[in-house]
């Protein structure tokens, strides 16, 4: 199933388009930042935008991917937010069986490569050290 030809629908609130124009960031908890940075850096290629001091003893660090313009905040898990969970982020890839191949090489807890013909998208997931899983796909 191709998601390709699907319409378009611009948000509306009460009748009204709203003036929401990009995903600007996604929260990801972790059990430990040092260790998300290195696996985000390291592993998958993203590179480092923040890494503040945030309030008491915490810091605020933000990853993206070189070209994206939406980061991922790698945070302390709170009640609202657990680490180690599915996220329902999802990673483009142009070749994602060559990055499955390279992660598993390197030893990244990687599933099964799925899809890649009769229109389904080529995909797979990983987990990252908290336990945290991505996907990454072809972008069909």
């Amino acid at each position: 199933m191709s998601l390709r030809g699907v319409i378009e629908v611009a948000p509306t609130a009460g009748g009204q388009v709203l003036e929401i124009s990009a995903i600007l960031r996604v929260d990801i908890a972790v059990d430990d930042i040092d260790d998300a940075i290195d696996f985000y850096t390291q592993r998958l290629g993203f590179t480092v935008t923040a890494d503040v001091p945030f309030g008491e003893g915490t810091r605020w660090v933000e990853v993206r991917l070189p070209g994206s313009e939406v980061t991922i905040a790698l945070v302390e898990p709170s009640s609202a937010l657990a680490a180690g969970r599915f996220t329902g982020v999802v990673l483009r890839s142009s070749d994602p069986r060559a990055v499955h191949a390279r992660l598993q090489a390197s030893s990244v807890a990687v599933g099964d490569l799925i899809g890649g013909s009769d229109g389904i998208p080529c995909l797979f997931f990983l987990r990252e050290p908290s336990g945290i899983q991505l996907m990454v796909n072809d972008g069909q």
